[in-house]
């Protein structure tokens, strides 16, 4: 089981973040998904983790691409050490586009249950990343 959460984990990470398919989003995400690391006051469920995409990271990362470094599963959690990368050329949440390449690290754990995601929980440098904009 943990081989078929990590591959789930692996379709999402580059099927969905890394080539904005929302086909695929749609059938990995389970309609009771839960994500625990939204920012406060922003929707926790499915259409909340599709718009952090679709809206704010495409949006502002061309050539954004994800890189799986590590990923450890157990039972039905899928822990996953990954860089969201890209070049700066548009607005990410109020920074303007510097031209810049960015690194995003990112370390998430997933629950998966019947072959798509059920629970998220993750910490990233996003907020680390948008101070070293603010300054350029």
């Amino acid at each position: 089981m943990s081989t078929d959460c990590k591959e789930v984990v692996r379709r999402f990470n580059i099927d969905v973040i890394q080539n904005g398919n929302e086909a695929e989003f749609r059938a990995l995400m389970a309609s009771n998904f839960v994500n625990h690391a939204a920012p406060k006051g922003m929707p926790n469920g499915p259409d909340g983790m599709w718009h952090t995409f679709e809206n704010v990271l495409r949006p502002a990362l061309s050539d954004l691409t994800v890189t799986i470094h590590d990923q450890i599963a157990e039972g039905d959690k899928v822990t996953t050490r990954k860089t969201i990368s890209g070049t700066h050329t548009g607005t990410l949440l109020g920074v303007p586009a510097t031209g810049k390449k960015i690194a995003i690290d990112v370390i998430d754990i997933v629950r998966v249950e019947d072959g798509k995601y059920a629970e998220h929980w993750g910490l990233n440098t996003l907020s680390t990343v948008l101070a070293e904009l603010a300054k350029a």
